[in-house]
């Protein structure tokens, strides 16, 4: 299985900070091959063409947007 490349796209809100340290808990418990990549320049969170943070990436497809997704959720992203 190849290495997936998940990003967080946000400027460092609360919301933001909550599902990088979700997706890096799960990243974890499940042993997942990835590599978890935060952004928060806000140009390069533009080119996504999203409105409201956080954003989910996982492998260049925004997976969730505008919300922090449940635990439950990441784990079915990243297990598919």
């Amino acid at each position: 299985m190849s290495k997936k490349v998940i990003k967080i796209l946000g400027t460092g809100c609360p919301k933001c900070k909550r599902t990088i340290n979700l997706v890096e808990e799960v990243v974890q418990e499940k042993n997942i091959n990835a590599d978890v990549i935060k952004v928060e320049d806000i140009m390069e969170i533009m080119e996504y063409n999203v409105l409201s943070t956080p954003v989910l990436v996982i492998d260049e497809e925004i997976t969730v947007k505008g919300r922090v997704p449940s635990k439950d959720e990441v784990i079915e992203l990243l297990t598919q």
